[in-house]
């Protein structure tokens, strides 16, 4: 059989020393049978490329067999669904192969930009009649035909906060058959008939993230931690995105208060944290630290590990999420630099992670178990964020599901968030009763070590709290009310959440 060299990184001038050495010398060689890999497994969380040479390239076949053979190999033979080329489902990529679709450049060159081209996708995608929603959503109502379900994309569109932008793979596992229900589609495409009118009570910035910026991009709310948002663009667009002030472009509704990854704002983010002892503890984050050069996702982390007092610090990205097979391409170093900052910072006593944001387990295919195996085995650790969203994640049935999914393949789940108050997506937020009832419901059916923290992460700047640590809570008005007084300074100020209307009864609307 040829050898499926998957995982190993070709020499480039473009990247640094470091990572090219780790390439030739630290990446996981998958293509082995299981009895060679413990014959020639050293007592290490990596394994060897013995026969490697010194340039560092491979001569493997990376070719639709070779990946079948691997995947059934690593993940065992399930059904024939483990390596199905999902995205052919898909008329446009109907003849796109494993090699093709698992090339990171190809996944840039083919997501899907802007209404124009978005409109343009829709109209070979959606089925000649659209079938009714089964979820009764009472502002659903008369989209039967792509033309109006296009019309109702486009109402939403120039309406909301967001821009558009969607990998292949996200676009790939949505069920096209079914589109106005489909809980990935919910999260990414909106649509006018779904849109209602915004809380009175939010805000653009709704955590306060911007007052609390000593320099610009680097958010201090915490004692001990902060928070580096190194770029404002993504892969892709969430319709409830945190950041809708500053991520992505400008859209009609939302000029955005870009942050660009310059060196000279940078420079203003290392010198704070440097000057601040205090610190211990960075989460690079943005926009996206996927869509970060493999050097600029490098540099960072050597220049955190460099000051003496960061102790930890995490890499938030949702690419694992959204477009995994980033991580499995070897022709892009990102995931070799990932993984040389984790192994550097093991070897000082510090931890590196990758923070990931999983929302639905239909996102979960093939191409991420294996995304997340190469990761596990190079001793990354994975840990997962989910937002609770209304139809998307908000049954019990569906969150346990995405939960143990999750832990199966070794991405710890680390927390729930409430729904944000931000623009445009009242119809996605649940009554804060939703994330108290899932916690109630899940926690005692799963391990402890697998249970996340179910949280809201409080408006106007009172940090991450647990959802069920309220002070009052009225479901009549749909108002609780929270205190942070390790945020705060030991005052003990009111934060509130408020409910989205059409949760409360008719009379406290």
């Amino acid at each position: 059989m040829a050898t499926l060299d998957m995982f190993q990184h070709p020499s480039s001038a473009t990247v640094s020393n470091s990572i090219r050495s780790f390439r030739t010398n630290s990446c996981v060689q998958f293509a082995k049978t299981s009895s060679q890999r413990r014959a020639t497994a050293l007592p290490s969380e990596h394994h060897a490329f013995p026969d490697a040479p010194e340039n560092g390239r491979f001569i493997g076949n990376f070719g639709d067999s070779a990946i079948k053979h691997h995947t059934e190999h690593l993940l065992g033979s399930e059904s024939d669904l483990i390596h199905y080329p999902y995205w052919t489902n898909i008329p446009l990529w109907k003849e796109v192969t494993h090699k093709e679709f698992l090339n990171y450049q190809w996944q840039l060159s083919n997501s899907v930009q802007g209404e124009k081209k978005l409109r343009e996708f829709l109209s070979v995608v959606l089925p000649p009649s659209i079938p009714p929603s089964r979820t009764a959503l009472p502002h659903i109502i008369g989209i039967n035909t792509p033309e109006a379900f296009i019309d109702s994309v486009s109402d939403a569109i120039s309406r909301a906060p967001m821009a558009i932008r969607l990998t292949p793979h996200i676009l790939s596992v949505i069920d096209w058959t079914n589109p106005i229900d489909d809980p990935v589609r919910r999260q990414f495409i909106p649509m006018g008939n779904e849109l209602i009118p915004d809380h009175h009570k939010l805000k653009l910035d709704s955590l306060n993230e911007e007052h609390d910026s000593p320099v610009k991009g680097l958010v201090h709310r915490y004692p001990t931690k902060a928070l580096f948002l190194a770029t404002s663009v993504c892969n892709v667009y969430c319709r409830f995105c945190t950041r809708s002030y500053a991520v992505g472009a400008n859209t009609s509704t939302v000029t955005k208060n870009s942050l660009k990854p310059t060196k000279r704002r940078w420079d203003e983010v290392f010198n704070y944290i440097e000057k601040t002892p205090k610190l211990n503890d960075i989460v690079v984050s943005g926009g996206d630290s996927f869509y970060l050069s493999p050097e600029q996702l490098y540099d960072i982390g050597n220049r955190l590990l460099a000051i003496p007092h960061i102790r930890r610090f995490r890499y938030a990205t949702k690419g694992l999420a959204v477009c995994p097979s980033r991580i499995l391409d070897p022709h892009d170093p990102w995931s070799a630099a990932l993984i040389e900052i984790s192994n550097k910072g093991k070897k000082m006593g510090k931890a590196v992670a990758m923070h990931t944001h999983f929302n639905h387990p239909n996102e979960i295919t093939w191409v991420t178990k294996l995304a997340a195996q190469k990761l596990f085995e190079n001793g990354v650790t994975v840990r997962n964020q989910t937002v609770l969203l209304r139809g998307v994640n908000d049954s019990v049935d569906v969150m346990k599901k995405l939960i143990c999914d999750l832990a199966d393949i070794n991405i710890l789940p680390y927390y729930v968030y409430q729904g944000d108050m931000v623009r445009g997506v009242e119809d996605l937020r649940t009554p804060l009763s939703t994330i108290l009832e899932l916690e109630t419901q899940i926690r005692g059916s799963i391990g402890g070590f697998m249970m996340p923290q179910f949280i809201v992460d409080l408006p106007g700047g009172g940090g991450k709290r647990l959802a069920s640590s309220y002070q009052k809570y009225d479901r009549t008005t749909g108002i609780s009310q929270f205190v942070a007084p390790a945020v705060t300074g030991g005052l003990n100020k009111v934060f509130e959440y408020h409910d989205p209307v059409w949760s409360l009864p008719d009379s406290s609307e």
